[in-house]
Formats: C-alpha cells, structure tokens, sequence
C-alpha cells in the first residue's frame, strides 16, 4: 500500500477515511488534525497556557509532544497515585512522564504525590474505605479534584486530557445504555468553566482512535508505559471497548460516526428541553472547590476519620 501523499510506501492505513500515508505525512496529518479539533470546538486561544493532564500513557504524552509541536505553551501535571500493585504501575508511569520532560525543557512538569499530600496512597485509602477491590471510583475523584486545583492555582487557562475516540465512544455507550441524562448532556469535547472554582477542561483527541495515538507515539520515538492500570481489569469501561470494536471491525467508522453523530443531536437540541435550575454549588469550607455537600466536598470527607463523616450526615439531615 502506498502514501496517499508521496507514493512511498505507508506506514499506516485509516480504514475509517480511506486514507493511507507514509510516517512523515501521517505525523503531519495528525498534528494537523489536532489543530483542526481545537478550532472547531474553540478550545483556547493561540497564547492560552495549558496544564496537560499526563498519566505515562500514550494519549497524554501524544498530546503534550503535539501541543508542544504546535508552539502552544503547555505543562504537564503527572498526579501520584501509589498504585504499585505487582507491576510498580505508578513509579513506572510516573519515570516516563518525567523522562519526556526532560525531553523538553521548554516545558514544565507538576507532580504530586497523594501519599505526601494527604497521608495515604490510592491503595490504602481504599482499604480503609473497603473498595480495595475495584478504587476507580476513588481514584477518579481525586484525579479530578487535584487537577482541578492545580490548574486553578497555577493560573492555567485550560485544562487538556488525553481521551481518545476510544474513551469517548465508550462513555457514549455505557451513558446510553442507562440512559444516565446528565452525564450525556455533559459529554463534550470542551466543559467550559461553568462554575467559579471550576477550570476548563478540553478533550483535543476526542476524534482520534486509540491506535492513532499509538501510531503516532510509535513514529515520534515516545517512550510510554505500556501496562493498564492493575485494577482496570475487567472494568466495565473496557467491555465496552470491545463491543464498540466489534462492531468497528465489521464497519470502519462505527465508533466516529457514533459519536459526532451525538454531537451534532446535541447541537441540534437533544437537550432543549426545559432547563433545570442550576445546582446549589457553593465552596468547600476545606478546600474551597464547588460543592453541594452542605459541609466538606466528597474529596475532602475522604481524608477524615468514618466517625466524623459520620457525624457530618447526620448533623446535615436533622
């Protein structure tokens, strides 16, 4: 098969638009698409600083090389976990994420360390929880707390993420098949600021497959980690994956026009309807994140002792 483009011989071929291309014209093609993604959903301005949320992953370190490239001012901020069941999953995930930064000079990597921060890793929190067995739901309530904070406190304009088609197209189907409203409604490729004490959050990858990014990270040497996250497996999320790519081998685009076709009903007024009135959204008197917790936000209630929370409910109930 050869480049569209040159002639020579491709390195990849993207069934989904017909289209095969060299290494040298598809690293062009995808940053070019990134760029387009930004324009489109009016993500940020040329002279935005942009706080890249990098997990060691090929997405985040795609799309911060990407950004980079582009001649946008992005930092990466990389959120400890201290999830090193078996595999030493966050120190090896937390290596790559550094040894890109130092890759690039012009750019700045935050680190933040949850067992240093608030005394207790992901693991040991959830031990005491009792969801040692599956902490996603922990482990995201955190991850969006802190990068939140970081980005707010450092004077970012925007806060960009990694999530792919893939991840997009996943969330779409798991949100539909419960027919979950307010998270469709909230699904986007940009979440403005809506709230004070809440950034904005972009999704520049939303259109890409997940072997796009793999592809690119693949022909611009990145170094990434290749392990899932231990507790991911079996997770939910990844069943819908695969359904999805069944569905994709059978039919290439399934996944794309999936999900801009949400898009566009979106755009169209899917959720015309009348409007709620806003959440009561007011400061956390510990952090100061928006919150609806009369008292403490969710992040802030997991540090304290059962007891206090305890107490906490009851007092907001009588």
């Amino acid at each position: 098969m050869r480049c569209r483009k040159c002639g020579e011989r491709a390195a990849i071929n993207l069934r989904q638009h017909r289209l095969a291309l060299c290494a040298e014209h598809y690293l062009a093609w995808f940053e070019e698409q990134t760029a387009r993604t930004i324009h489109k959903y009016r993500m940020f301005e040329p002279d935005a600083r942009i706080l890249v949320a990098v997990s060691g992953g090929k997405d985040s370190l795609a799309l911060w090389e990407v950004l980079l490239r582009l001649g946008y001012h992005a930092d990466g901020l990389y959120i400890d976990l201290g999830i090193d069941k078996g595999l030493h999953y966050s120190t090896h995930s937390g290596e790559k994420a550094a040894d890109f930064a130092a890759q690039h000079p012009t750019a700045h990597l935050h680190i933040i360390n949850i067992a240093e921060t608030y005394g207790e890793s992901i693991p040991q929190l959830a031990r005491r929880k009792r969801q040692h067995q599956r902490p996603c739901a922990l482990c995201g309530l955190i991850k969006r707390h802190e990068m939140n904070r970081i980005a707010l406190e450092s004077g970012y304009d925007v806060l960009a993420t990694g999530h792919n088609l893939d991840d997009e197209a996943a969330t779409l189907f798991g949100n539909t098949l419960h027919w979950q409203a307010s998270y469709l409604k909230r699904q986007a490729p940009v979440l403005p600021a809506d709230g004070e004490g809440l950034a904005r959050k972009v999704k520049p990858f939303c259109r890409f497959y997940e072997r796009d990014t793999a592809a690119y990270t693949l022909l611009r040497g990145i170094t990434y980690i290749y392990d899932e996250c231990p507790y991911a497996i079996g997770a939910t999320s990844i069943q819908h994956k695969l359904t999805l790519t069944q569905l994709e081998s059978r039919a290439p685009g399934t996944k794309l026009q999936f999900y801009v076709s949400f898009l566009k009903a979106k755009e169209e007024g899917l959720f015309c309807r009348e409007e709620m009135p806003p959440a009561d959204l007011h400061p956390c008197k510990e952090c100061g994140q928006p919150t609806l917790a009369p008292e403490r936000c969710a992040f802030c209630r997991l540090w304290y002792a059962e007891d206090q929370v305890e107490a906490e409910n009851l007092q907001s109930t009588s």
